[in-house]
């Protein structure tokens, strides 16, 4: 019998207080993906980051193709054995080139001309996942979209010099990417599996989950709770699993009644669209308006230019690059999520006592912050409880208008379901969203899309006319249709 490519047993690990990991046993076969969930904080990434190396286990047994590696497990040891990582907060070096990250991760390419083989090496790979995917190898990766950040990574962790890739780790690979690109890269798993190759793949978007996985593994509170094929889980099973309830987007969508009444709370035109050329955003009081496309095509650059021109005392934006554009690593939880309403906490020439602590402990309550302590590192939390700290801010704030830049990445289902009822409650009080997002499935919270192609929109849609088809042929169409 073919010993499994990994074996983990036992592995605990904990940081301060909190259990990240309770003994975890979990095993990978050659040939085989598996689909790992869960709610944020329920040790998902903790655990790829010890099979990764980049995190020592506090306790357990780490195997690889039937030898034992846990003493003196790292990342050279991993790499060395093909075992690789797409995180999902992108480990790139935003100063460097395409090449010379891809460099980075293959010591093996020195000599003369070392920049264009790397090149030519990362460049292969995007052209095999991602066709006309139009990343230069030269381009400064700190240049990149979070998209093509995105793509480069996944590049980088598929190619090969000196080791074959055995196992690749994809923590929210389709995170930031749409549906066309993400369909793109599914399609390559599929094929990398069907070659021997395996995959641990995570994703909050659980069609990903049933569609590319062979095997799913449910994971609540540092621990597995299910572990079974694929096939036996439906979409809501597998939500009932980790821990939630399933919530029907038809349900939701015949709720839905027009708010277009009155003058509009903000309207615009899409940088790329000349004054008088096509339809305007309008956005009216109580109103949920999407933004859809494929990414890159607009929508961010719009969302930008309204919070420039709204200001920070009439609007609030949730940034999707989280680590770019939205935390500020060095401060704590609460004063990340306060400081959009600090000028509302000012008593005469100081901040009110405890006012900051207040306030983050009702949105700690309120959207599910997973932290022993509001006054801990913003960066000790998880990706998507970082994500959660950002939304508490925006809609924490006395913003009438709240700007969402594909905020629900990295984002478990659970809390998404959670975090929409809070939009449409807040929606329901008057305040208005304009929300960019990747996600089909998203769409259906809102009261009228825009669709965006080349920096235009080529369509607007009303709830009750929404379908996936018509977003399809607006994404696409020719700018002349």
């Amino acid at each position: 019998m073919t010993s499994p490519i990994v074996e983990l047993d036992g592995v605990a690990r904990s940081f301060g207080a909190v259990q990240a990991l309770a003994g975890v046993d979990l095993a990978v076969d050659a040939g085989t993906c598996l689909g790992l969930v869960g709610h944020n904080g329920a040790g998902k990434s903790t655990l790829m980051q010890v099979l990764a190396g980049t995190l020592a286990p506090d306790r357990g047994r780490i195997g690889v193709a039937g030898e034992d590696l846990t003493r003196g497990y790292d990342v050279v040891t991993a790499q060395r054995h093909g075992i690789r990582c797409v995180f999902q907060e992108l480990s790139l070096c935003p100063n460097l080139t395409v090449a010379e990250n891809a460099r980075v991760l293959h010591p093996s390419i020195r000599g003369r001309a070392w920049r264009r083989r790397a090149g030519e090496l990362v460049g292969a790979v995007l052209d095999q996942i991602f066709p006309r995917h139009g990343i230069a190898a030269d381009a400064v990766v700190g240049d990149l979209s979070i998209a093509r950040r995105q793509m480069v990574e996944i590049a980088r962790a598929f190619s090969v010099t000196d080791v074959p890739v055995r196992l690749v780790i994809l923590d929210e690979p389709t995170s930031s990417l749409d549906a066309l690109v993400a369909e793109q890269l599914l399609a390559f798993v599929r094929r990398f599996v069907a070659e021997g190759g395996s995959t641990i793949l995570i994703s909050h978007l659980l069609g990903e989950i049933l569609e590319t996985a062979d095997r799913v593994v449910v994971m609540r509170d540092g621990l597995v709770v299910e572990s079974r094929p694929a096939g036996d889980f439906s979409r809501e099973s597998l939500v009932a699993a980790m821990g939630s309830v399933a919530e029907a987007a038809s349900d939701r969508a015949a709720g839905f009644v027009s708010r277009r009444q009155g003058e509009p709370a903000c309207r615009a035109r899409p940088v790329g669209q000349g004054a008088g050329e096509g339809p305007e955003l309008l956005a009216h009081p109580g109103e949920v308006v999407g933004l859809a496309g494929l990414a890159g095509h607009g929508q961010t650059d719009m969302l930008v230019a309204l919070f420039e021109e709204l200001g920070p005392r009439r609007s609030a934006l949730v940034a999707g690059d989280r680590q770019t554009d939205g935390i500020f690593p060095l401060w704590s939880i609460a004063a990340n999520i306060s400081v959009g309403s600090l000028r509302d906490m000012v008593r005469g020439l100081l901040i009110e006592r405890g006012a900051e602590t207040e306030l983050a402990d009702e949105w700690r309550r309120r959207i599910g912050i997973r932290t022993p302590d509001m006054k801990d590192n913003i960066l000790s939390l998880s990706g998507g409880n970082q994500q959660k700290a950002l939304f508490a801010r925006a809609l924490g704030s006395t913003a009438r208008i709240v700007l969402m830049d594909d905020p629900m990445r990295g984002v478990d289902v659970g809390t998404k379901q959670e975090v929409y009822a809070i939009i449409r409650a807040e929606a329901a009080k008057g305040r208005t969203f304009v929300w960019y997002t990747t996600e089909m499935d998203e769409l259906a919270h809102c009261d009228h899309v825009y669709v965006f192609r080349d920096g235009r929109i080529t369509a607007e849609l009303a709830a009750d006319a929404l379908t996936e088809e018509k977003v399809l042929h607006a994404s696409f169409a020719d700018e002349a249709a």
